[in-house]
């Protein structure tokens, strides 16, 4: 059994040495909790991440706290979730206490200009891997398409459109598709 200890000091290296939020997170969490410690499984970890996303606070936290919680319960969840938020904070509440005109230092914004390009990099590496994880059946493949292409049409055309809106539009799609296709897949008799 994993101890309280192996959790918090796990998820207290993805949280200092991972930039750029919760996306950037999703592969060093993959590469640590699913591949390396076998914590969860990769079908787990696009269920969570899906069900993160849906819900209230960051996703890294939120995937922290069920990887916390399905290895020792409620203590557990708390470690962890203690473990991914703590670096950040001290790293911020150190950098505005002592620095401040931290990124007017021009080796720290020439850092950041990097970090920049890594986190980018991080998320693309993440999406890939969920896409190619994902069950490749016609509904999924035509959302993943429509999503895209939309995706890149609000971009060129710099239109705001609100996060909680996709949400529910996807939701109520997936809803759809699944009284229109998974009720008739009950219902056919089994060979």
């Amino acid at each position: 059994m994993d101890s309280l200890l192996q959790l918090f000091l796990t998820f207290a290296k993805i949280g200092s040495f991972t930039f750029g939020g919760g996306y950037a997170m999703l592969a060093l969490i993959e590469s640590i909790c699913v591949e390396k410690k076998h914590w969860i499984t990769h079908d787990e970890l696009m269920e969570i991440t899906v069900i993160a996303e849906s819900t209230p606070g960051p996703i890294a936290i939120n995937l922290a706290t069920y990887v916390g919680y399905k290895k020792r319960k409620l203590p557990g969840a708390i470690v962890s979730t203690l473990g991914i938020i703590l670096p950040s904070f001290i790293i911020i509440f150190l950098i505005s206490k002592f620095l401040d005109h931290f990124l007017e230092i021009t080796w720290v914004a020439s850092a950041f200009k990097g970090i920049k390009l890594a986190v980018a990099v991080l998320i693309i590496d993440a999406a890939v891997k969920m896409i190619l994880k994902m069950k490749k059946d016609a509904f999924g493949i035509t959302i993943l398409v429509i999503t895209a292409l939309l995706m890149l049409t609000v971009d060129m055309l710099s239109l705001k459109v609100s996060s909680l809106l996709v949400m529910v539009a996807a939701a109520l799609l997936g809803l759809f598709a699944y009284i229109l296709f998974g009720r008739r897949a009950k219902e056919r008799p089994a060979k």
